[in-house]
């Protein structure tokens, strides 16, 4: 149906490039199929079509198919996200966050970073933690930035780890444990985080914790899953 030239076909096989849906994720060959199918989009995004408008949103925010237009971006993701798409309302969140096609208004980020979260969406939980870890668009409350920043942890999104880990080590919003930092700080290392990797061997260099039990630390990527500590608390 694609190579035919039907632009539905290719939105949707654009999805599954983007999302890593069944397919390697690829979003040059997602953006390549968005171009292509463009004229369809802006169609169906004006008539409501909720993932034709978030995709939309990324053409014009990154320019694909179309003249980069942050605001432009914005207004379609903000139809998207109106709409309950978890995607749009991230995307969304981090325009009001940086000022992006709109004003500046961490009040704003954190409505729509918490739509997303709710949801399950990883980087807003990420991104909710970390509004109220500083203070941002909230009341600065490191409980609440421990909670959502253990949400995202718990989807494997190393920043998160990496921030939870740091929770940990400090006793910020959390009891101090050293055992649970180095477990996640682990978590986010094997996936090639480099602050967790500079966070854990401090730890270790201060003596903070034992290295028994973590098998060759001078290689400690090679730690396995199987011996990890429990992470419930």
């Amino acid at each position: 149906a694609v190579a035919q030239g039907n632009a539905k076909a290719m939105r949707n096989l654009g999805l599954h490039y983007e999302n890593g849906d069944g397919v390697k994720k690829d979003s040059i060959k997602a953006y390549k199929l968005y171009a292509q199918a463009f004229p369809l989009l802006l169609k169906e995004g004006e008539q409501g079509d909720v993932w034709s408008q978030y995709i939309l949103g990324n053409c014009y925010y990154f320019g694909k198919g179309v003249t980069q237009d942050s605001k432009q971006a914005a207004d379609w993701y903000r139809k998207a996200a109106e709409q309950g798409n978890s995607n749009a309302q991230y995307n969304l969140g981090c325009s009001f966050y940086i000022g992006e096609g709109v004003t500046q208004d961490y009040d704003q980020a954190v409505n729509w970073y918490r739509k997303a979260a709710e949801q399950g969406f990883a980087a807003a939980q990420f991104n909710l933690g970390s509004c109220y870890f500083c203070g941002q668009g909230v009341t600065q409350d490191y409980t609440q930035a421990v909670n959502w920043f253990r949400k995202a942890a718990k989807q494997g999104f190393s920043n998160a780890q990496c921030n939870l880990g740091f929770c940990y080590a400090e006793g910020t919003g959390v009891e101090q444990d050293y055992t649970q930092a180095v477990n996640w700080y682990l978590k986010a290392a094997m996936q090639d985080y480099e602050l967790a990797k500079d966070n854990l061997h401090e730890l270790f260099d201060k003596d903070l914790i034992s290295k028994e039990g973590y098998t060759n630390f001078d290689e400690w990527y090679s730690y396995k899953e199987t011996q990890a500590i429990d992470t419930s608390n």
